[in-house]
């Protein structure tokens, strides 16, 4: 029966969506970059997770400045390189992966042209996930930024189909 509803959804709203997160970990993330953000800096993470079947499940948040702590120092997301290693690292440890990654700005959730030119992640498919306001607000798909990376430093905007790219709510194991 929850096959048939799951499909009759699908069709009535379109196909699956490309990620999706429990509410309490999706509000408990937020709240903390809110936090870090302290409404006059970026704040970002890592969303760590399960692929499956094309359905990237976030099931926690590895905040950018607990693995580089200077990766804010200019007002923006600056993260090195060279601290890959720690991010694979704890992805292994956890038998997860790298499903997205999200960030804050202190206005809209546009693109800004560093976002554009410098994906945390260059790998096509890669979803980046922008919080206008410094999360102060706005936290739900279709009040935020989702963005696609296509390579060679293009995107695909899902922002206008929010729910039908990133559902935030319960999921059933």
């Amino acid at each position: 029966m929850v096959s048939l509803l799951q499909t009759l959804w699908r069709k009535a709203v379109g196909s699956s969506p490309k990620l999706a997160c429990n509410t309490r970990v999706w509000n408990r993330g937020v709240d903390e970059l809110r936090r870090r953000a302290g409404g006059h800096c970026e704040s970002g993470a890592f969303l760590l997770g399960t692929i499956e079947g094309g359905m990237r499940r976030i099931h926690k948040f590895l905040y950018y400045d607990d693995i580089d702590a200077n990766c804010f120092s200019n007002g923006i997301v600056e993260f090195d390189g060279s601290k890959f290693g720690i991010v694979w690292q704890i992805c292994r440890d956890s038998d997860l992966t790298v499903v997205a990654d999200v960030h804050v700005h202190p206005g809209g959730y546009g693109q800004s042209s560093t976002d554009r030119h410098n994906p945390i992640i260059p790998e096509a498919g890669h979803l980046a996930l922008i919080l206008p306001d410094f999360a102060s607000r706005a936290r739900t798909p279709g009040a935020m930024g989702i963005y696609e990376y296509l390579g060679s430093r293009q995107w695909r905007n899902h922002s206008p189909q929010g729910a039908r790219i990133f559902r935030v709510g319960r999921w059933q194991k």
